[in-house]
Formats: structure tokens, C-alpha cells, sequence
């Protein structure tokens, strides 16, 4: 039960996304956990994802002509980052819901999930309950009539969002829980042809460009990726790449949010009908913000024009949820060859929840983390990770993963699909093992590390950004705005 070695952490994962060895020297990574009270090493999963994050924007930087910088990354610094801690005109939101949070049932515990006045009222409904008059107390006393397992099922096969309790041994031994054993942290494939930006069109840069794509792969277009520039000295690593993020809750924000501090233009496309969080405030720093709605004709329209010019194509709808509509990974890599599509799940895309909707708070239920901090903190009592830090680090896999795909898209040329899932990071988080006197630590004083802004949702105080780097600063050139404050167009189109 000894911390983990951020170094060697950094070096997996720089390892799997197949990135050179020799740009490992330029991370600088201090501090030790436990930093947050917790059994895990939360403060290293915080660290090592951000720093790889960063520094593999700063590899595709070196691809495209700039010199390799330093990048340095604060654990405690990381770990605070990842708290999601902010405030708007004074106010701290208050981010979870009444009805939200862990109920004893008659054989164990539940925990729900109602952020969403539709996801609540459900949960309600499930529990017999009219959603204009219960209080938390009636939901309390109705959900001790459930066994734990029949409400999951329930609540899932109505569209809801809730699970049990498990401990590790009870999620191990479920399908799912095997089916995200097997599969790797994330992964990173070969989805179609495309020359490499600079090849001429309809050219492929490698000799047998299917040898590695995925069965069923699309086939090019002669239309070649949009070109990127030699990448002056002074700008920021992803400087004139274009992202489209079509993300809500809360991985999906995050990895958007670090690619526009990293120098991405990021436009953040929200569906008019579908609700958000006030995290959004926060999540939405550097960001451009549409609306588009994909199932009108227009909205297609519109998408097609910002995917004419997108590098990076980034959803977190369930599995499958974008096929329907047109811009599944197939068909992205056929109207944008070259394309590098992210894709984000709550449990992966294997095993028979590979399609449940899912949260990081109810994926740490399902998959034993409430379980095991309680039987830590010796008292027992079920309760959750100091921070969102599922979403936290599958939001900088997100970043990782789309900068070393747009390495490999530039040098090898190709459309790329990368693959994150909370739950394959609770996997991986879990086998950095546990820290022995992980509740011992304070939680840390704030103030060093909060900047303030103004934002179209007030004056912001948030947490800067904890990657730095030693030639160009990371940061948020725009300020955060509300969905639907600018056109659905690149500037300058």
C-alpha cells in the first residue's frame, strides 16, 4: 500500500499511445499522495493524466515544426484541479441534486442519480412517488421496500440512471465487470484512409493503408485533411486545431476544456432540447458554444460545414446514439476522411452494459469504490471518491487521446477512433493500489490556485490549469459562455 510512481504511470501511457520515448525527459512531475483524504491514489491518477495530456499537445506541436518544451505538473495542484471547485458572482452551486446521492434498501444500498428534473421524476415515479409533492424522506422509506439489484435493473430498463452498491469481488464477478477487465485503458484505431496533411489527395502516406483499419472501415473520399500550418514558436502547441465537442456531463467537458487550454479551437455543440449542468459554467472555459440540432435538416447542414473543417470530433453520446442521426465514427471518417473521432462511454463497449447510461458517482457504486473508502475511513459507511476523478482523468485521456491520434493522423495519415470509458478508468485507477494512510491528509486550502474571470455566466473563480509549460502557457483565451452565445462557424469562416 505504497503511492504510486507518477513517472512510471506517465511512461504506460505515453507506451500505449505508441508516443516517443525521448519526450518523457521534458515532464517534471512533484508532490506525493495521498494529497485528498481518500484510500486511493486519486491525487496520482490527477497528475499523470493531465501531464499526459499536455505533454502529448506538445508532441503533435514538435511534429509540426515547434521544439519540444517543457511540462510541468503539481500533484496537489492536479488534484485540486480535478475537484471541479467554482463559484459564479460569489456563489458556490450547489451541484448535486436532493434526491441524488446513496438510499439503504432491504438487502444493501442504491445510489440515484436525479441532476435531471427527467431522470428524477422517473426515479420517482419507479418508487410510486408524485415528483411535485415527495420529499427525500418518502423516497427513503420507498426505496427501503427494493432489493438493491431489482432496482438497478428496474431503473435501467426504464432509461433511468441508478445502480447498487457492490464491493470489488461482487463487481468482478459480473459480466461487465470481466468485459472491462479485458479491454486496455482506452484505445486508439485505424478507422479509414486518408493521406497524411501534405500528400497529395487520394494518396495514402503508408504502403497498405486497411493493413491495420478495423473491420468495415470506411473508404476515402479524395477530399485530404484540412492542412495545419508549420506551427510558429510562440503558439500554443494545438494552435489552429479545430475540435468539435459534442459533450455534456462531465469527462467529455473536461477533455474539451484541456485541448482549448492547450491551444485548440474548441466549439462546444449542444442539442437545443437537452439540458445542462451548472458545471458547465466552469467546463465551458476557452470554448466556443452552438446550438445545433442534428435531427432537423438544418442542423445536419450546419454540422456538415463544421465538420468540412474539424480536426477532432469528440461525443459522449451512449454507444451507437449518433448512428442514428448520421455521424457515427464510419460514417465522420467518410465525410471527413482523416478525421479523429473520440468516442466516451460510461462502461465501455463491450459486455451487456456497454449501452447503460452512466455517471462517475454511480460507476464508482457499481464497480466497489464506495464500499471499499467506507471500509478504510473504519467506520464502514459506504461513501464516495473526494472528487469526480473517473471523469476527471477519462477527460484528459480524452485530450491525450485525440493529440497522439492527430500525431499519428499527421505522420501516418488515416481517419483514427479513440475509446474512453469511466469505467475502464475505474479498472485502471484501481490497480494503482491503495495508500495506507490515505485519510490522514487535509483537505487543501483553495485560494493558491483559483484565478477569476469574467464569463457569460457571471464573474467565474475556478481552478487554473495545473499542466505548465515552460515556452507556452496553457490557458483559456475565451471566456466561458452560455450554449448558443456564437454561430455555428469556425472564426474567420
Amino acid at each position: 500500500m505504497s503511492a504510486p510512481d507518477s513517472a512510471k504511470l506517465l511512461r504506460d501511457l505515453w507506451q500505449l499511445a505508441e508516443l516517443p520515448t525521448e519526450a518523457l525527459a521534458l515532464a517534471r512531475l512533484s508532490g506525493a499522495d495521498p494529497v485528498l483524504p481518500s484510500s486511493f491514489a486519486v491525487g496520482t491518477a490527477a497528475q499523470a493524466t493531465i501531464a499526459a495530456a499536455a505533454l502529448a499537445a506538445c508532441e503533435l506541436g514538435h511534429a509540426r515544426g515547434a521544439a519540444r518544451q517543457q511540462v510541468s505538473v503539481d500533484m496537489l495542484h492536479a488534484a485540486i484541479e480535478c475537484l471541479g471547485w467554482f463559484s459564479l458572482d460569489g456563489r458556490v452551486p450547489e451541484l448535486w441534486d436532493k434526491f441524488s446521492g446513496l438510499y439503504r434498501c432491504a438487502d444493501g444500498w442504491v445510489r440515484v442519480h436525479a441532476n435531471f428534473d427527467h431522470h428524477r421524476e422517473g426515479a420517482l415515479r419507479l418508487l410510486g412517488l408524485d415528483p411535485a409533492t415527495a420529499s427525500r424522506e418518502d423516497a427513503e422509506r420507498a426505496m427501503a421496500g427494493w432489493r438493491a439489484l431489482d432496482f438497478e435493473t428496474a431503473a435501467a430498463d426504464a432509461g433511468l440512471v441508478a445502480t447498487a452498491l457492490r464491493s470489488f469481488d461482487e463487481w468482478d464477478a459480473t459480466p461487465q465487470g470481466r468485459a472491462v477487465a479485458a479491454q486496455p485503458l482506452l484505445t486508439i484505431e485505424r478507422i479509414g484512409d486518408a493521406p497524411a496533411p501534405g500528400a497529395s489527395a487520394g494518396r495514402a502516406s503508408a504502403p497498405d493503408p486497411f493493413a491495420s483499419a478495423a473491420p468495415g472501415a470506411a473508404r476515402p473520399s479524395d477530399a485530404p485533411p484540412r492542412a495545419l500550418a508549420p506551427l510558429p514558436a510562440d503558439a500554443p502547441p494545438l494552435h489552429g486545431i479545430r475540435v468539435l465537442d459534442l459533450t455534456r456531463i462531465l469527462a467529455g467537458p473536461v477533455g474539451g476544456r484541456a485541448l482549448a487550454a492547450y491551444g485548440a479551437d474548441v466549439m462546444l455543440v449542444n442539442a437545443p432540447q437537452l439540458p445542462n449542468i451548472e458545471a458547465i459554467a466552469d467546463t465551458s472555459r476557452g470554448k466556443l458554444s452552438a446550438l445545433v440540432d442534428l435531427r432537423e435538416p438544418e442542423g445536419r447542414a450546419a454540422m456538415d460545414r463544421l465538420l468540412a473543417d474539424a480536426h477532432v470530433f469528440v461525443q459522449g453520446y451512449r454507444p451507437g446514439g449518433l448512428d442514428a442521426l448520421g455521424y457515427g465514427t464510419q460514417a465522420l471518417a467518410r465525410k471527413r476522411p482523416g478525421i479523429v473521432c473520440v468516442s466516451l462511454s460510461a462502461y465501455g463497449t463491450e459486455g451487456p452494459w456497454a449501452g447503460r447510461r452512466g455517471f462517475d458517482s454511480l460507476v464508482q457504486t457499481a464497480m466497489g469504490y464506495n464500499r471499499a473508502e467506507g471500509d478504510a475511513a473504519g467506520d464502514g459507511k459506504p461513501r464516495a471518491l473526494p472528487m469526480q476523478i473517473l471523469d476527471q482523468a477519462t477527460g484528459c485521456l480524452i485530450a491525450f487521446g485525440a493529440a497522439a491520434a492527430l500525431r499519428r493522423q499527421r505522420l501516418e495519415g488515416g481517419s483514427w477512433h479513440v475509446r474512453v470509458a469511466l469505467a475502464q478508468t475505474g479498472h485502471w485507477l484501481r490497480g494503482l493500489g491503495r495508500i495506507a494512510n490515505g485519510f490522514s491528509a487535509q483537505k487543501p486550502a483553495l485560494e493558491p490556485y483559483l484565478e477569476t474571470s469574467a464569463s457569460g455566466f457571471g464573474e467565474l473563480t475556478a481552478v487554473r490549469h495545473s499542466a505548465v509549460l515552460s515556452r507556452t502557457p496553457a490557458g483559456w483565451a475565451r471566456p466561458s459562455m452560455p450554449p448558443g452565445s456564437h454561430p455555428a462557424a469556425w472564426p474567420g469562416t
